[in-house]
């Protein structure tokens, strides 16, 4: 049977003591076997049935990434209910609405955290029946139980014989889960997913990606999002390693402890490995700077040889294996080492950033979907891929460019729409197709291309369209830069509002001036403005006039989430952007 409980049911019998989960505890890494992993997923599973938990009730998850994420998601499944996943930096007030609209009868909470956020919220909703801290409680809070004391409780020997008896019992085509939509406009949307839509991708992997019960995989993306979700269930498939991070931004540190041999990422990681390399090696002697052009170059060519199926020649071998042994395995090094691929989904990745990966001797497989799409619509391989593409569109699912150039996908892999929201669904799905609301087309060998969001797509006075996301890739990937957004909608121009990485410009010695001054002092120094349109021109050359930034204002604080400019997937708010500081980009056009 094609259904997630199946899935991991069939694992457990497959690869049994296999680790399947690691975690940090007390600074060491703890493993939970796949057959431990499925007796946890049993106690809770009993214990949701035995609290009353029926087929189709949803179950909502507020919690950063861990064991108990993956495990409780299985649980809900064993009981035929929803899973309703919440990203962790969610506030009050949108964990609330999602509560609501999804009318969740029983909710998990990670750490202390999340449960200070969600404690006034549950005070006023009669609908929630339950909640389960996932850490231990300390002391006694009204509605709430911790997760020892939850799998605790008393069950009768017919409701164990029950549960057995049904246990996953469900059809593919029932909804497995809802994943609310970040909503870079209005309140987020519910997407219904179904076991038939997981499996699709399951399906979509297999063809093109090899995974065993060898490799290891980071556990980085938020599971609230699809696809780390989509790409965790996969580890599980195939008998991997799943290890789980206790903070993000400690990335670095992570892939050289553990060495991650495959793993699923945004392209901000990659930008920002890239940005502090090419920073570094342009600080360097003349001489390292020298070698490591060499290098660089000498793994391009040999690269290239095996991208077009030529042998190299003696010389080329000898010259890559000492550019390997100087410069290459070092970079290789920041990431742990050689990886079967990485993945990069979610937002654009520069062309020339994945050409450095590869240079060196990583693969980062780009590819293209929505969370409407479960969410791979294509995707680059290591069998085809082609830089500057989203990749080839993927076995089962078929996609066309409709008269605007928007992308349309049709498939197992598309969702059945939107959750209590009709009118949502007629706007997205029609005739079957998936309006993606995305600008793009496929070139002649069937790779697929994205130029920009419909919604994104900024049109100047002048009649110019000017996508955005464009210009912004091309300039956030400078190391001295932490966020630039490009603003110009009926505008004469292009400006931008620019974040700068202040760590990064206070270390360089032009600026020792600034190295003590406050961030709001920084952003008003001629010096440091002049400095960062320097860079933006640099970075922008292959622009075309119309769409060159022509004045820029610097920020003393980041964009955030708390703030309402940006997504729990990191996107950009723009229209909240466009209000929140219309006094500072009036004043560039005056």
């Amino acid at each position: 049977m094609e259904t997630l409980t199946a899935l991991l049911r069939n694992s457990a019998h497959d690869y049994k003591d296999n680790i399947a989960l690691q975690f940090k505890k007390d600074g060491e890494w703890k493993g939970i076997s796949y057959r431990e992993m499925l007796e946890k997923v049993d106690q809770i599973g009993l214990a949701l049935f035995a609290a009353g938990l029926e087929r189709s009730d949803k179950v909502a998850i507020f919690s950063p990434n861990r064991p108990e994420w993956a495990i409780a998601d299985f649980a809900i499944q064993s009981v035929t209910a929803i899973t309703i996943p919440i990203y962790a930096t969610n506030t009050a007030a949108q964990v609330d609405y999602i509560l609501k609209d999804a009318n969740c009868k029983a909710l998990f909470v990670g750490d202390r955290q999340q449960l200070n956020v969600i404690q006034s919220v549950i005070q006023n909703n009669d609908q929630l029946k339950l909640v389960v801290l996932f850490d231990d409680l300390s002391e006694e809070i009204d509605r709430i139980v911790d997760l020892k004391q939850f799998i605790k409780l008393e069950v009768s020997d017919t409701i164990k014989e029950e549960f057995r008896k049904n246990a996953g019992l469900r059809d593919t085509a029932d909804v497995s889960t809802i994943i609310y939509t970040s909503g870079t406009t209005g309140d987020p949307k519910g997407v219904m997913l179904s076991n038939k839509n997981f499996f699709h991708q399951f399906m979509a992997f297999e063809a093109n990606f090899d995974i065993d019960e060898s490799d290891k995989s980071l556990c980085f993306l938020p599971l609230s999002h699809v696809y780390e979700r989509m790409w965790s269930y996969m580890v599980f498939k195939f008998g991997a390693t799943n290890y789980y991070i206790e903070d993000p931004k400690n990335i670095l540190e992570y892939l050289k402890e553990v060495k991650p041999t495959v793993m699923v990422s945004v392209p901000r990681l990659y930008e920002k490995i890239y940005a502090a390399v090419m920073d570094k090696v342009s600080n360097a002697p003349f001489i390292r700077r020298l070698l490591f052009n060499w290098a660089l170059k000498t793994g391009k060519s040999m690269a290239d040889k095996v991208l077009s199926n030529e042998i190299p020649g003696k010389l080329l071998k000898m010259n890559h294996k000492l550019a390997d042994k100087l410069v290459l395995k070092k970079l290789r090094d920041i990431v742990g080492g050689d990886k079967k691929f990485f993945s990069a989904g979610g937002a654009p990745l520069a062309k020339e950033i994945e050409e450095f990966f590869y240079s060196i001797g990583l693969l980062i497989c780009q590819g293209y979907g929505l969370t409407e799409s479960s969410p791979m619509i294509s995707y680059n391989s290591p069998n085809a891929f082609r830089f500057g593409s989203v990749g080839k569109v993927v076995p089962g699912c078929e996609v066309k460019i409709s008269d605007e150039g928007e992308i349309l996908a049709k498939g197992d892999n598309i969702t059945s729409g939107y959750y209590n929201n009709a009118n949502a669904t007629a706007e997205v799905l029609k005739n079957g197709w998936l309006h993606t609301g995305d600008i793009g087309h496929v070139d002649n060998d069937g790779y697929l291309h994205i130029t920009d969001r419909m919604k994104d797509l900024i049109i100047t006075s002048g009649g110019k369209n000017i996508a955005p996301q464009r210009i912004e890739n091309m300039i956030s990937k400078d190391f001295y830069i932490d966020q630039f957004v490009a603003i110009g909608d009926n505008k004469k121009f292009i400006s931008g509002l620019l974040v700068p990485n202040f760590e990064a410009i206070r270390s360089l010695a032009k600026f020792k001036n600034i190295k003590d001054k406050d961030e709001s002092v920084i952003v008003n120094d001629p010096e440091v403005i002049e400095f960062f349109k320097k860079q933006i021109e640099e970075n922008t050359k292959e622009l075309a006039r119309y769409e060159s930034v022509k004045t820029i204002t610097l920020l003393a604080k980041p964009f955030t989430q708390e703030d309402g400019e940006m997504t729990p997937t990191l996107k950009i708010k723009r229209n909240v952007i466009n209000k929140k500081y219309k006094d500072i980009i009036d004043k560039m056009y005056t």
